[in-house]
């Protein structure tokens, strides 16, 4: 009776300790939060990372996160245009649902101050938030000053620390955004912007693209054409502010500097860093210790840049001891475009690089390498080395950095995909909506459905693909990832099928409903 007594004694204190040593994990389970960060390339496209083995390209520092990290090969921006990409991933929001979510140029805030974004649901869990590098996604919410604290912008969407470009940078003003505040700049030479197509009074007189192209030293080739700003043609017209403008081949030393200033400002308290590169955007200026790096060019030079300014950033969060606690995203807002405005060896120096990966299309287009990028998740001794082939989107982004945080924040059209980034565990989207310049598509499993849009098959400037047809396009993804084989005929079925279902998400929003009628 004894032994029998001094036995359940003995159980119940081992589950006591037991329960008490969970509650206390737990506990500290809560007290750790992963600091966050969103390493975010503009133009980069699937066969850009060398770790996809799909282009020629060498990529050191990106490989190290995709082979030590989750690399997706079905992973989606939600646009194949830059400022949608960039609002559906701060929001987890399809951009066509935003009528505002389009190609910006000087315009105001697209991402309403009310509506919940990222930074907005860390803030509630303590997180200090900050974005360093392109916004595009528009200020203020009028003709903006430039001389005078900017507002709405990043800082009223849930960020404690901007320091952006306002647009991109090819447009004007040339200058850097902190916190509102234009850096650098002397009140006794303002800064006036314009966009304006008139041909009187929009150029403050001062020299221009079209009328001193001996001013240059890039040669336009399209739209790029206005106010010359270190010798480069921009789209827009900008007079002052000259103490303010920024130097285009210190950029990404300037951005990763300021990435750098961050993390080790906020490495004692969880934080979420936005870090939005410039490159491989037009125009592509990389510092003189890149020039010829690549052997393509200054988009080839410029990739390079990039991956150097991601194991340098690497080599910082090492360095300041917090590696082993931080979630790195990698990604890019749409796929890879060649000559987007400037003559810059880009097409004559590609070589046998395949910035797409072998997909049909790029930027702008609604085959697969519109919006089909690099999709990268790491964190070291959490994230095993892995490859998934699920679907996954960057809309997805909100709701699964939520979950892993604690937090019930949830958008409408994201999925939680965190067991998916975490653990690798779980089966990824089944249907996607992809946009490009308004125009929508739809993928559902191994299909991909492009519903028939007005409009250039290629685009004369981009002499990209951009998926427009009078007729429906139907492709089964698995058998034929490039494209090549129509299907829409062969597959009637199947097509009706696909139609409904993307109807169903897209209801009366779609502009092209007319044409969703088969005969």
């Amino acid at each position: 009776m004894i032994k029998i007594i001094f036995s359940s004694l003995k159980i119940t204190l081992l589950s006591l300790l037991f329960i008490g040593c969970a509650d206390l994990q737990k506990k500290n389970n809560k007290e750790i939060k992963p600091n966050i960060i969103i390493i975010y390339t503009d133009d980069l496209g699937y066969g850009d990372v060398s770790a996809y083995k799909r282009g020629t390209l060498n990529t050191p520092n990106i490989d190290k996160l995709a082979n030590e990290g989750m690399r997706f090969t079905n992973g989606y921006a939600s646009s194949a245009t830059c400022s949608p990409s960039r609002y559906a991933l701060l929001t987890g929001t399809y951009p066509w649902r935003n009528p505002r979510a389009k190609i910006l140029t000087g315009a105001s805030l697209i991402i309403d101050t009310t509506e919940m974004t990222i930074p907005k649901v860390l803030k509630t869990k303590g997180y200090h938030t900050g974005i360093v590098g392109k916004w595009h996604l528009g200020l203020g919410s009028g003709k903006i000053d430039y001389n005078s604290n900017i507002s709405p912008g990043p800082n009223q969407v849930g960020f404690d620390y901007s320091h952006i470009m306002a647009d991109t940078q090819d447009r004007v003003p040339s200058v850097y955004i902190e916190n509102g505040y234009v850096v650098n700049l002397d009140p006794n030479d303002p800064i006036e912007v314009n966009f304006s197509s008139q041909k009187e009074n929009n150029d403050y007189g001062l020299p221009t693209g079209l009328k001193n192209p001996e001013l240059t030293t890039m040669k336009w080739h399209h739209g790029h054409n206005s106010s010359i700003i270190n010798g480069v043609p921009r789209i827009g017209y900008m007079k002052g502010g000259e103490k303010a403008k920024w130097s285009d081949i210190d950029m990404a030393d300037h951005f990763l500097g300021k990435a750098q200033e961050y993390i080790k400002e906020h490495k004692d308290k969880p934080f979420f860093l936005y870090y939005a590169l410039q490159q491989p955007h037009v125009p592509r200026t990389p510092h003189p210790r890149f020039e010829g790096k690549s052997g393509m060019g200054p988009r080839g030079d410029v990739i390079v840049e990039a991956d150097w300014c991601v194991g340098e950033f690497y080599k910082t969060l090492e360095a300041e001891g917090i590696l082993d606690n931080t979630l790195i995203i990698f990604s890019s807002d749409n796929g890879p475009v060649l000559n987007d405005g400037y003559y810059d060896d880009a097409v004559e120096k590609l070589g046998d690089h395949t910035p797409s990966g072998g997909l049909r299309g790029g930027k702008y287009s609604l085959f697969e390498a519109g919006a089909k990028v690099p999709f990268i998740a790491y964190w070291k001794g959490k994230i095993k080395p892995n490859v998934s082939n699920e679907i996954i989107s960057q809309i997805d982004l909100f709701n699964s950095i939520s979950t892993i945080v604690g937090t019930d924040y949830k958008s409408k059209d994201g999925i939680d995909f965190s067991n998916l980034i975490l653990n690798n565990e779980g089966n990824g989207r089944n249907e996607l909506i992809l946009e490009a310049s308004t125009r929508t598509a739809y993928r559902n499993g191994d299909w991909a459905m492009i519903p028939p849009y007005n409009g250039v098959a290629i685009s004369d400037y981009t002499n990209i693909e951009l998926g427009n047809s009078k007729d429906f396009k139907l492709y089964n993804l698995k058998d034929d990832p490039s494209q090549k084989n129509d299907l829409a005929k062969k597959e009637p079925e199947k097509l009706k099928e696909m139609i409904s279902k993307f109807v169903k998400i897209r209801g009366s929003n779609f502009s092209n409903i007319e044409n969703l009628k088969l005969e």
